[in-house]
């Protein structure tokens, strides 16, 4: 019998036998392709896709396939996942008495949750990291068996793994059950994995944390012991580092330290901002005024607080409702908190009638938002109950949909440089399983992002799914000062809005006709972009973001009138400037003042005030000597000007 398999670059080989695994194809091959391979996968031209299996099985008829590797994304994740159960492994060889529930692959690692008697500690992540390396050694292999769904809910209670058990007892009886072994370690698991622990060389045990079973706190808590994996030692120490220096740039440490913002019990999520922090958040709302303002929009507000009614018609309510704060009132009204703007948005669209002369109307709001999040997953400013979002609605003709697309694309992409970030991902995000309208519409909705991206020759990626239930979206992706990502802006179009409301603009035919809605934030969340930027700049924002850009410090008493003046002069100018004439030494000040992150340290003593100059550092103690304050009020509004 002859097998002929295709590879990716279309070309093909073939082999003389009933059938044959894809670690000996990938042997056949090229002996560093077998080295490197993970598994592979098998291209089902029926449904147009790609399924990943182990490097064990077993193919009897052509196929296309490819061999994944460890420098593939999906070999990563395959490592992780391995990586996963190899700490599984080290648990129940060190504490058997620890019972193994979920354990799947995140961002960057993978994590398990286990049922123990007691909290593990540091001590305890050491030997199992330890042990973990232990098994790796010994090269053990992993083996995939196919079970019936009983015979594993039995297997599973026999050695006292209930979680493990209640969790296959869920799976519906005709559906296949795999489990993979790697020595005395049985878990439940889709696959595929590595052939053996040998081929997991380089991982860290992060931290412990608690986890409720499944997601619910009415469920008992569990250790979730979390983890990083990667191909190799290099990257594994090179995402440590960034770990380190991400620890350093903690927002929630730098807000604390430099006196922006605090959080306490009574408002969890929640956050007191203090005048520095203040300062910073209103520079950034400014700054989005005087854009938006020039790219045509007009600011509007609406309530934050709305009837059930007005969220049941937009489709919050039954979509959105488990995320919503909401009350009742004497009359037994129920009202929500906006959890988010946009049915204010149609709201005030629906007041007054509009003409398709009225369009493209652009429709700004600083809206604040409330959102449900449980407790273990708040996160200082980067994941609140209780934020502003720099939301706008544009509604337009269906002939104007692709140019705003355009427009706001540009738009965001043309923000982000004055932040600082040039580093930007584009994510195409589609229909989701849970939407609303038909698949028509979202043909045509998906087709307008597209087709725009497309002509403004813009590079994207598409994530299957992961739209809005009401309309697909692109999420605009920075990368940072130390290479992590992070999600910001976005931009949704929408047609289900429009057609629930029942609101229309009169056409040119004099018909009535749906606009198209757009939903657009630029920053996303203000407090998360504020989180973002503290860390990107680790504290030391550029002088047009400072909330104090220059402070004025006194040698000595009788230098108090000078620096006085001094102070007023640059506040005149509009430099944001605090004033020290404290009875300390000027090294003190200075010290202090520089853990601040202040852009700028002036000096004052008998020197400058005779010659009627002022002695200046720059951040990073750069000496700028003596110079008049004409010359220095003109340095910083330059950089202020020029966003730097």
């Amino acid at each position: 019998m002859t097998i002929k398999i295709t590879l990716p670059d279309n070309s093909q080989k073939t082999f003389e036998q009933q059938q044959i695994n894809f670690f000996d194809i990938a042997k056949s091959i090229s002996t560093s392709l077998a080295k490197s391979a993970v598994a592979a996968k098998i291209f089902d031209a029926k449904n147009n896709k790609w399924n990943l299996v182990d490097l064990s099985h077993q193919i009897n008829q052509d196929e296309t396939i490819a061999i994944v590797t460890d420098k593939d994304a999906e070999g990563l994740e395959i490592i992780r996942h391995s990586t996963a159960h190899l700490m599984g492994a080290a648990v129940q060889e060190l504490f058997p008495d620890a019972q193994v529930t979920i354990g799947p692959v995140i961002e960057n690692g993978f994590y398990y949750d286990f049922a123990y008697k007691r909290t593990f500690t540091p001590e305890d992540l050491v030997a199992i990291e330890k042990k973990m390396h232990e098994l790796a050694k010994q090269n053990i292999q992993v083996q995939r068996e196919v079970w019936q769904r009983d015979d594993a809910v039995k297997f599973f209670n026999s050695i006292g793994e209930h979680y493990k058990a209640e969790i296959i007892a869920s799976i519906p009886a005709e559906e296949t059950i795999t489990l993979y072994k790697q020595g005395n370690f049985v878990d439940l698991c889709r696959g595929p994995h590595v052939p053996s622990t040998g081929k997991l060389k380089a991982f860290k045990l992060t931290k412990v944390a608690g986890a409720y079973w499944r997601g619910d706190s009415k469920n008992e808590m569990l250790q979730r012991i979390y983890g990083t994996a990667w191909a190799t030692k290099e990257e594994l120490k090179d995402y440590l580092t960034m770990l380190a220096e991400a620890e350093k740039r903690d927002h929630r440490k730098l807000g604390a330290a430099l006196d922006y913002f605090h959080f306490q019990e009574e408002a969890p999520g929640s956050v007191f901002w203090h005048p520095k922090g203040w300062s910073l958040f209103q520079s950034l709302i400014s700054y989005m005024r005087i854009r938006q303002q020039q790219a045509g929009y007009v600011e509007v507000n609406t309530p934050d607080v709305m009837d059930r009614a007005l969220w049941e018609r937009s489709g919050h309510w039954f979509n959105y409702r488990e995320n919503m704060f909401t009350t009742t009132t004497e009359d037994e009204r129920i009202f929500a908190l906006k959890p988010m703007n946009c049915p204010g948005a149609v709201a005030l669209f629906a007041h007054g009638l509009k003409s398709y002369r009225d369009l493209p109307l652009r429709m700004a709001e600083f809206g604040k938002v409330h959102r449900y999040e449980p407790s273990g997953a708040l996160h200082g400013l980067l994941r609140v109950r209780h934020f502003t979002q720099d939301d706008a609605h544009i509604f337009c003709t269906e002939e104007q949909m692709e140019q705003e697309c355009k427009d706001v694309v540009r738009l965001i992409m043309d923000i982000y440089k004055d932040f600082g970030f040039e580093n930007i991902r584009i994510k195409l995000s589609t229909r989701p399983e849970n939407r609303i309208g038909s698949d028509e519409l979202w043909d045509k909705l998906e087709n307008a992002l597209s087709t725009a991206l497309d002509h403004m020759q813009m590079q994207y990626e598409i994530f299957p799914g992961e739209g809005a239930f009401y309309g697909p979206k692109l999420e605009f992706v920075l990368r940072d000062a130390i290479g992590r990502d992070w999600q910001c802006g976005t931009l949704q179009v929408d047609m289900n809005l429009p057609e629930r409301f029942d609101v229309s603009y009169v056409a040119e035919d004099n018909t009535r006709k749906r606009p198209v809605m757009l939903h657009r934030a630029l920053f996303g969340s203000l407090e998360r972009f504020t989180g973002i930027l503290i860390e990107n700049y680790a504290g030391a924002l550029p002088v047009w973001l400072s909330p104090v850009q220059a402070v004025v410090m006194s040698i000595s008493e009788k230098h108090v009138d000078y620096a006085k003046q001094i102070h007023a002069e640059l506040l005149k100018h509009n430099i944001k400037a605090e004033l020290d004439c404290r009875d300390e030494k000027i090294g003190y000040k200075i010290r202090e003042h520089s853990n601040q992150r202040i852009p700028y340290k002036i000096v004052v003593g008998d020197e400058e005030k005779a010659k009627q100059k002022i002695s200046v550092k720059s951040r990073g103690n750069v000496d700028l000597g003596a110079i008049a304050l004409a010359d220095f009020v003109k340095r910083v509004q330059s950089e202020i000007a020029e966003k730097k």
